[in-house]
């Protein structure tokens, strides 16, 4: 009956690591979860920054293209001085 009783022991003890090391990954998973939704959001600003980066970065070119065309022009009239 002894024997038996310390079977019983150890394979209660062995279930109560698996039901420890079970609870640990949960808690793990729903940190990874977690990150993992800190980090889709931390890529969709990225990709929004960039977006607008390079809409500002096409301004920016128009308005260059503008400044080239205007100074162009002024140089024009000042040779036929």
């Amino acid at each position: 009956m002894t024997m038996s009783f310390e079977v019983f022991e150890k394979l209660e003890a062995k279930v109560q690591q698996a039901i420890d090391t079970i609870t640990l990954l949960q808690m793990e998973i729903e940190e990874l979860k977690e990150k993992n939704n800190s980090l889709a959001q931390e890529v969709q600003a990225s990709q929004g920054n960039h977006e607008a980066l390079e809409r500002e970065n096409q301004q920016l070119k128009e308005q260059h293209h503008v400044w080239q065309e205007r100074l162009q022009a002024l140089l024009g009239k000042m040779e036929e001085v």
